[in-house]
């Protein structure tokens, strides 16, 4: 028996070390970091978009049938004048304002300073997370339509979507948990076949419409029924077109990939002419390419399938294109049909899940934000895996269902983008594009806002993600705020000096707050410190100033400058936390001259909490407590520990 539970533990503390085991790829993206990729054409990364924005030609046009019927091709038609001439040149704008993959949540970042801006990525990366797992669920929804209506599919299989469903889901969780590394190889002949599929498909049906004459005729009765005035349809148009939303689905995802994107050999990190040209191209023919797809198959699965096959339950419910294929091309070029979309929505599964594992480093760790566990691959796989599962059951696999959470993710960051290249513009002084980008973000926001109305499931879901996220980041912040969060530390030749002849004695340095900076201050300060601390007076001392520059930041490079009034001498330097700061630089003297520092504080009077608060917002506080924690967390030899002293 003891045995028993012994090889229990032993295999329990084995699973946790595998599944905590460190990741050791770098993550700067959704696709790691640029120097871990060989670059590639153009071309050959917009197919690694595509996997995610092409695969929704297997959903889009069945959900627009069902979302404005007749009307569904004017519909598609506002969609697509919305692409080119809306979501197209705010993400060529935002390509070459962030050409290492940043996107547009980094550009919101710089333009919103201080805690607001760390806020608002919060926020955003609730609408992320809504876009990647609804993408994921979504898939594995559609993937499984296709399997479960292909003719030569059992009988058992219907009526179990929701399992088969949740096996798909599970296969993508175990090929992370496996390990995953994306490949444009791949990706490039999922696209290819899939778009020569679908081009077949479209013009088969194009031939179906020209040589059935009534199959048009139908359709406009059917359009013209409750209005004759076109004035009228393009109205109702506009006001059911957000529900295509699923159509703008890949753009963010097109710049986040540009560190791939092969530039020109005069390229440099500083100068990516050629990358951000490039990107364009792969923007454009993307959009381009995607306009087609959705007007043509729009055109084609209006006035061919009938409206009661879109309904759940209905053959191309899920499925209209496929639907096409079998009924005029055969069962055989359908099931081929069927494998290339199956195939396609899988690896726009997996670029969903490759974007949620790192998205996540991209952003919370330099926040401090990121609890330990976000920074290994396996452990996250399986959260998101398990709230992949949660969902697919909420919506019973029903890809139709989903499509409101997934264009309200899409929707907001499209927004976002818009909103952030009009502040750009905006401070660029810009007017015309100030104008111009204001515009489309209004005609984004109408689109949000419709569609949440529509569709309020989408910000649900978007909330609980926003909630959970601010919630475990700021407790991350509280339990990480004692770390010493310094990335390095320079100092400049005058404080280098000060230090060099500080290190002759015993290394004493007296924390003091910049008021007016004349001799009086730091006389009276000294007088204060040397009689509460007992030093003595032939003794010399230091005095150490630190201001806080961005307290919403967690790590910074500490640039230490040496100053002189008088004869005083004084290290001055800015940080995004002031005991952190402090600690880190007694380590820093410690390390440099072999002797270890004493640093001088005074009491403060008032409440704790208000100074917790003040610490963890602000960067101040009880500075002398928290930067004992610090330095006592930093070094658990209290031999070696820098000194802190308290007197008053």
């Amino acid at each position: 028996m003891s045995k028993s539970i012994v090889s229990t533990k032993r295999l329990g503390s084995q699973l946790i070390l595998w599944l905590l085991e460190e990741d050791r790829r770098e993550k700067e993206g959704p696709y790691r970091k640029e120097e871990a990729h060989r670059q590639h054409p153009w071309w050959q990364v917009m197919c690694l978009t595509g996997v995610d924005y092409f695969s929704t030609l297997g959903y889009q046009p069945g959900i627009a049938a069902l979302a404005a019927g007749a009307l569904s091709p004017i519909a598609t038609l506002i969609l697509v004048l919305l692409t080119l001439f809306g979501a197209l040149p705010i993400y060529r704008r935002i390509a070459a304002e962030s050409p290492h993959g940043e996107g547009s949540i980094a550009m919101l970042e710089r333009l919103l300073p201080w805690w607001q801006g760390k806020l608002l990525v919060l926020c955003l990366l609730g609408f992320v997370a809504t876009d990647f797992i609804i993408t994921i669920t979504l898939s594995a929804a559609d993937a499984t339509a296709h399997i479960i209506e292909n003719p030569l599919t059992p009988d058992w299989f219907h009526g179990q979507t929701i399992a088969i469903t949740l096996i798909l889901v599970a296969l993508l969780g175990a090929v992370f948990l496996r390990g995953f590394r994306e490949a444009i190889g791949i990706a490039v002949v999922l696209v290819a076949v899939y778009l020569l599929l679908n081009f077949i498909v479209v013009n088969v049906g194009v031939y179906q419409i020209l040589t059935h004459p009534g199959a048009i005729a139908n359709w406009q009765t059917a359009l013209f029924a409750r209005h004759s005035n076109p004035l009228i349809l393009i109205g109702i148009a506009l006001l059911i077109f957000p529900k295509l939303a699923l159509g703008l689905s890949g753009f963010e995802t097109g710049v986040t990939v540009m560190p791939l994107v092969k530039g020109n050999s005069s390229d440099t990190r500083q100068y990516s002419k050629g990358r951000i040209r490039n990107t364009r191209k792969l923007l454009t023919s993307a959009a381009l390419i995607m306009s087609f797809f959705l007007l043509t198959t729009s055109f084609i699965t209006t006035l061919l399938i009938p409206v009661a096959e879109f309904a759940s339950g209905g053959k191309a419910n899920g499925r209209a294109l496929a639907y096409l294929a079998h009924l005029y091309l055969g069962n055989a070029f359908g099931t081929i049909y069927d494998l290339s979309t199956i195939s396609i929505l899988w690896f726009a599964g997996a670029s969903a899940m490759a974007g949620l594992l790192n998205i996540v480093p991209r952003y919370l760790p330099r926040y401090g934000m990121a609890p330990n566990w976000a920074r290994v691959t396996r452990p996250l796989v399986l959260v998101y895996t398990a709230i992949a599962f949660v969902v697919t059951i909420i919506f019973r696999a029903n890809v139709e269902a989903q499509g409101g959470a997934y264009a309200t993710g899409v929707l907001v960051l499209i927004t976002s983008a818009a909103f952030a290249v009009t502040l750009s513009a905006h401070r660029h002084r810009e007017k015309r594009a100030r104008l111009v980008f204001a515009t489309i973000t209004l005609l984004f926001l109408y689109t949000t806002i419709v569609n949440i109305i529509e569709r309020p499931e989408g910000i649900r879901i978007a909330g609980f993600f926003i909630g959970a996220i601010i919630f475990t980041s700021l407790v991350s912040r509280v339990w990480r705020s004692t770390e010493l969060r310094a990335e390095r530390i320079e100092v400049d030749e005058l404080a280098a000096q000060f230090l060099a002849e500080e290190s002759q004695g015993a290394i004493r340095l007296i924390a003091n707050r910049l008021n007016t900076g004349d001799v009086l201050e730091y006389f009276m300060k000294e007088k204060e410190v040397r009689e509460d601390n007992h030093i003595p007076p032939n003794d010399p001392i230091l005095f150490l100033e630190i201001q806080v520059s961005d307290a919403s930041e967690f790590a910074d490079i500490i640039k230490v400058r040496g100053v002189q009034v008088g004869d005083y001498r004084i290290l001055r330097a800015e940080s995004a936390a002031v005991p952190n700061a402090i600690a880190a630089l007694l380590l820093y003297i410690r390390d440099q001259t072999g002797k270890i520092p004493h640093a001088y504080f005074g009491w403060v009077e008032g409440n704790p909490i208000q100074y917790l608060l003040r610490f963890i917002l602000f960067g101040e506080g009880d500075i002398a407590v928290v930067t004992r924690e610090v330095l006592r967390r930093a070094e658990k030899n209290p031999q070696r520990r820098p000194g802190v002293h308290v007197g008053g």
